[in-house]
């Protein structure tokens, strides 16, 4: 350690917390110090589903097994009890399917990626929630008219795409001022929410 170059880590916290929200601790700084990408990769999927520390290890490394309760610590003296219900089909456009659970004994639905039937699904990239240059879909829905480039020049505000959804269309506008880096979609594109359409530098 001694032959390393000094870190000021308030700044680097102070860099972390403008990025990633108050939540940054002592030991995140340090984890990003010492392992940069891997704390970067954790943060993207903390970002993505939640902290995932409060999960029992054998549900989070095994899965859930249908009919057997699960707690779930959110607080001192919060506990909720998660039990799987069951698995609907497989819908062959999106590689998802419903899954049916109970949350304290009320029953809730949602929809998840199958991993091997989206093996024969087109995977989009998904915008980085972190990162205010990436734009992505707010609703599922299909791409009708991309109005900027790559390399063009754009204002916060400034139309970038147009996106059908609902039998409505709705104007994407740029986040940001900046560049446009990168456009990943075109017409006719079907998007999911969340799908990164435009990165902005």
């Amino acid at each position: 350690g001694a032959s390393l170059p000094p870190i000021d880590f308030e700044a680097v916290k102070a860099q972390l917390t403008a990025k990633h929200g108050a939540r940054i601790t002592d030991q995140d700084v340090a984890s990003h110090v010492m392992y940069p990408a891997v704390f970067a990769e954790f943060m993207e999927t903390r970002e993505q589903y939640g902290d995932l520390s409060t999960v029992p290890t054998d549900v989070f490394v095994a899965g859930p097994v249908a009919g057997r309760e699960a707690t779930v610590g959110l607080d001192r003296g919060k506990e909720l009890i998660l039990k799987l219900v069951g698995k609907g089909e497989v819908d062959a456009a999106t590689g998802t399917r419903p899954v049916f659970f109970e949350v304290n004994g009320a029953p809730r639905t949602v929809v998840v990626e199958d991993k091997k039937a989206s093996e024969t699904v087109v995977k989009r990239e998904k915008a980085k929630r972190a990162e205010e240059g990436s734009v992505g879909a707010p609703m599922q829905g299909k791409v009708i008219e991309v109005k900027v480039k790559p390399g063009q020049r754009v204002q916060k505000g400034d139309k970038l795409l147009v996106l059908s959804a609902m039998k409505m269309e709705t104007m994407i506008a740029a986040p940001v001022s900046g560049v446009v880096k990168r456009l990943v979609v075109e017409p006719n594109d079907s998007l999911s929410a969340g799908d990164l359409m435009v990165e902005i530098e």
